[in-house]
């Protein structure tokens, strides 16, 4: 598996192999199949690899927090709703919900744990996405996902192998 700290290099490397996989996969995959073999990846390779000693998805994007977790969140902490908000968080784009105000992200402590525990967003819990369903509607997204994400790489590039996907170099 690739450290994190080159994930965003070596993926830079493949940029344009892996824009002609994706095109590949639109074109051949099937939705079910491609969703059953991201699933069996993730599980796998999932099983032995510690996110704590990476985070770089915590690093690189800021936080999503959903406006309907903030009592709960800010209660986890033990302050008030109003507190939470004004010491972590920020209106995003479209001021739906809310970010955190910084990169990395706000919540991320020391240790590589979460500072909002099992209270942290379901976008966090589910990053990198690659055991969702309609991988193949996505397959744009898991182009980003994989400068960040070493198993989301590696997922990648093992299905390469799966489908025979050669590129002329």
């Amino acid at each position: 598996m690739i450290h994190p700290d080159k994930i965003r290099a070596e993926a830079k490397k493949k940029e344009n192999e892996n824009f002609k996989f994706r095109t590949f996969l639109k074109c051949h995959a099937d939705e079910d199949e491609l969703d059953s073999q991201f699933l069996r990846l993730h599980k796998e390779l999932f099983a032995d690899y510690d996110c704590s000693k990476c985070r770089n998805c915590c690093k690189m994007y800021k936080g999503s927090i959903p406006v309907e977790d903030i009592d709960r969140d800010a209660q986890y902490l033990e302050i008030t709703p109003e507190q939470f908000i004004d010491t972590y968080l920020e209106k995003e784009e479209y001021g739906i919900n809310y970010q955190t105000k910084h990169k990395p992200c706000d919540f991320l402590q020391e240790d590589g744990n979460c500072k909002l525990g099992d209270c942290k967003p379901d976008s966090c819990k589910k990053y990198p996405y690659t055991d969702q369903p309609e991988r193949l509607s996505s397959l744009l997204s898991i182009l980003d996902t994989i400068e960040i994400c070493p198993v989301a790489f590696e997922i990648f590039e093992r299905l390469k192998q799966e489908y025979g996907f050669r590129t002329r170099r």
